[in-house]
């Protein structure tokens, strides 16, 4: 478990996007033959959309957020709480859902989401999340694997909340446009003369990242270098001095 944890640590430090996080956990969710899981972090204010990373069949995703399913969602509902890992399915007593909410268990079997394991994650600053890790049926080998793993998956999961809120949340403004804070930060050190290696070395990732990052800008901010990026930067009241 310990040198899977460092690959996964790894991967989150590199990782610049939902993709990357979502290929990272796969990985790692495929060591330990959890084949199926799900991130959700829910919204600080009623309207805010969640943050959804998952490897479930892409329909199911996306009528999850269409339909708004986390207010009602009997795991979302009772990950809220926080507290320990537990179990839940339609044939498990852990969670007694009704109405609206057994319609959320009956869609999802439809895509072979039948029963799992759900760590509920409340950070320090009040943030609500959850990993699920799901089956097809009460399979006894996956509860097997979850009970053995446990205190690992509690730890990979607040890992991969405070990464994926570090890096994907709380975003930037220039000039009107939306920034992730590595890109605001990279273009921050741009501004202040450094270059791809000097930023890298500063912020702790590779030279080549440092660039992705400030050619992400490039494109968001629709200008073909980072001279002009720097200058849109400017001009939303960043001193470059």
């Amino acid at each position: 478990m310990q040198a899977l944890f460092e690959r996964l640590l790894e991967q989150l430090w590199e990782s610049v996007d939902e993709a990357d996080f979502r290929g990272a956990m796969a990985d790692i969710a495929s060591e330990l033959d959890l084949l199926a899981f799900a991130y959700l972090s829910l919204p600080m204010e009623s309207k805010g959309k969640p943050t959804l990373i998952s490897n479930y069949p892409a329909p199911w995703t996306a009528r999850y957020l269409d339909n708004r399913y986390q207010s009602v969602d009997p795991v979302i509902v009772r990950a809220r709480c926080g507290g320990c890992p537990f179990r839940w399915g339609s044939d498990l007593k852990s969670v007694e859902p009704s109405g609206a909410q057994n319609r959320v268990f009956e869609e999802a079997a439809q895509f072979g989401i039948c029963s799992g394991v759900t760590i509920p994650i409340i950070d320090r600053r009040g943030n609500v999340a959850a990993m699920t890790f799901a089956a097809d049926g009460p399979d006894p080998a996956f509860f097997r694997v979850t009970e053995r793993y446990e205190q690992g998956l509690r730890l990979i999961a607040t890992c991969f909340h405070m990464f994926v809120r570090g890096k994907l949340s709380g975003d930037r403004m220039v000039d009107g446009v939306s920034l992730t804070p590595r890109e605001y930060e990279c273009l921050q050190w741009a501004a202040r003369g450094k270059s791809d290696w000097e930023i890298g070395c500063i912020v702790g990732i590779t030279r080549r990242t440092a660039a992705f990052h400030l050619g992400n800008t490039r494109r968001k901010l629709g200008v073909t270098t980072t001279k002009q990026a720097i200058a849109r930067l400017a001009a939303s009241g960043f001193s470059v001095h």
